[in-house]
């Protein structure tokens, strides 16, 4: 008999920034949406009869041992406990493999629980670099970095210089002039703050208008060309989220009241086989958001066309762009892309985001507003993806062994492009960004395109406002340039 998974609580957890006693931390922050789940549950024992506990990775405060911290804070005694990788996927990533062991009765009742405290304010220690501090006990991660050491050199590290890469691109591909097409991201991320604004557990709960999202100000300085800081995720934020996941068997012993049922119905995984920006074929589409959304479809016995409403990973425009493209939904698709608002509205610290997507659908699904809905989510720059699809109905479907099918089977996508470390000669740009300071001036501009012999490269260019006038001002996108290669810099130089 297949074993049916089930949430059977959840819970989230918004600490605002009005609030001035009583502080919590990551892990108190954690306890408090646990006993939430637990009460969602309707069950007094519930979170005492947990065997598994599973933590997204925090990042704002270094915990030893956080899936046991938990655990021990709330009275349980799991045999099972381990803490995540870092990326945004990994909440999401969690879930499917929790929702298998589970049908592979390795265990019957999981926790999933993350949470961040990082808004500062008075009389508050400023948030850890938990990064550099050790790595958890039950630690689930595989030690890879978002950017190679010739990415680093060039200035891109960070998620604010990586994401612009393929906005600029997506500029280049729509054919627009650059006012139409910020015009273009506005719409779309005042339609996400107006969702933020009506979700009771959003950190922002403003709707921005088109214009102030796309007019940089200075309260909405420029980040990363074409990025204003409204474009970006919400960092500076205190939330927490957590759901329990069980089979249904084991929920028919928990009182639901007249809540409908949430079956998780399948997800997927897939890495990018290209696994880094440099190595990239384009900067406009993700071969492996488009096979972890194929399997969480298949697996679900559900067609895209039957999925109700989205929750579409969304820690800058670009991701949702390249999403609908991998999706083929169309500008007119009158679905929600968004559940929350997104990580630049509801908040997105840390690794965490995608599960309060997850409990808001359960919600959502369980109090009869939808029927089901998918959740996707990423990692570094579009390299690793993990999707869910949830319902209030079950489906024919055997989750068993798809988890360690995609621990097995997981990469997706064509080989990486060859690169060139030391371009010199001519070149084409394939796509750009520019690097604001705090104050609004221009630091530097990143470029990656190809040799005429094909090579892709990273530069930067000199630092000159002519040419961060012209990068900014009409798309380069197909311009060539010279390149040399800087020794005593280690860099190369792209001159236009």
């Amino acid at each position: 008999m297949k074993n049916r998974v089930v949430i059977a609580g959840w819970g989230q957890i918004t600490q605002g920034k009005e609030q001035t006693e009583n502080i919590l931390d990551p892990l108190e922050l954690m306890t408090e949406v646990s006993l939430r789940a637990g009460d969602e549950a309707r069950s007094a024992d519930i979170l005492r009869n947990l065997d598994g506990v599973m933590v997204v990775r925090v990042l704002s405060k270094y915990y030893a041992s956080a899936a046991r911290q938990l655990a021990e804070k709330i009275g349980a005694t799991p045999r099972f406990a381990s803490v995540s990788n870092i990326g945004g996927n990994s909440p999401q990533l969690l879930v499917n493999k929790a929702a298998g062991m589970i049908a592979r009765r390795e265990l019957e009742t999981v926790l999933i629980a993350g949470a961040e405290a990082y808004y500062p304010r008075g009389g508050k220690k400023e948030p850890e670099n938990a990064l550099f501090q050790g790595v958890p006990d039950g630690y689930q991660g595989d030690g890879t970095v978002g950017s190679t050491e010739s990415e680093t050199i060039h200035g891109m590290a960070m998620p604010i210089h990586g994401f612009p890469l393929y906005e600029t691109a997506l500029w280049a591909a729509s054919g627009l002039e650059l006012a139409a097409y910020q015009e273009q991201i506005g719409n779309l991320w005042a339609t996400f703050s107006e969702v933020a604004a009506t979700h009771p557990n959003s950190w922002t709960n403003t709707p921005r208008t088109v214009e102030e999202i796309i007019t940089p100000t200075g309260t909405n300085r420029l980040i990363s060309f074409p990025y204003t800081k409204f474009m970006n995720p919400l960092i500076s934020a205190d939330l927490g989220a957590a759901i329990i996941l069980m089979s249904e068997e084991k929920a028919r012993q928990y009182a639901q009241g007249k809540k409908r049922p949430v079956y998780f119905l399948g997800g997927g995984y897939a890495e990018d086989r290209q696994r880094f920006l440099i190595q990239k074929s384009d900067f406009i589409s993700s071969p492996p958001l488009k096979a972890a959304v194929r399997k969480a479809l298949q697996r679900s016995h559900l067609s895209l066309d039957e999925i109700e409403c989205f929750d579409i990973y969304s820690c800058f425009p670009c991701a949702v762009s390249v999403a609908r493209r991998m999706l083929a939904l169309k500008n007119d698709d009158p679905r929600a892309l968004t559940l929350t608002g997104g990580l630049g509205f509801f908040g997105g610290p840390g690794n965490n985001y995608s599960l309060h997507a997850v409990a808001t659908l359960a919600d959502a699904i369980a109090n009869g507003k939808n029927d089901n809905g998918m959740i996707t989510s990423l990692g570094w720059f579009m390299h690793k993806h993990a999707v869910g699809v949830y319902s209030a109905f079950p489906a024919d479907t055997d989750i068993e062994y798809h988890d360690l099918e995609d621990e097995k089977e997981y990469v997706a996508g064509e080989e990486p492009v060859e690169i060139i470390e030391q371009a010199s000669g001519k070149g084409v740009i394939e796509t750009y960004t520019v690097i604001y300071s705090r104050n609004g001036a221009p630091l530097y501009a990143i470029i990656y395109g190809k040799t005429d012999q094909g090579l892709r490269f990273v530069a930067q260019t000199h630092s000159d406002p002519n040419v961060f006038d012209t990068l900014t001002t009409r798309n380069q996108v197909g311009r060539s340039v010279h390149l040399k290669y800087d020794a005593q810099k280690n860099r190369n130089i792209a001159e236009l």
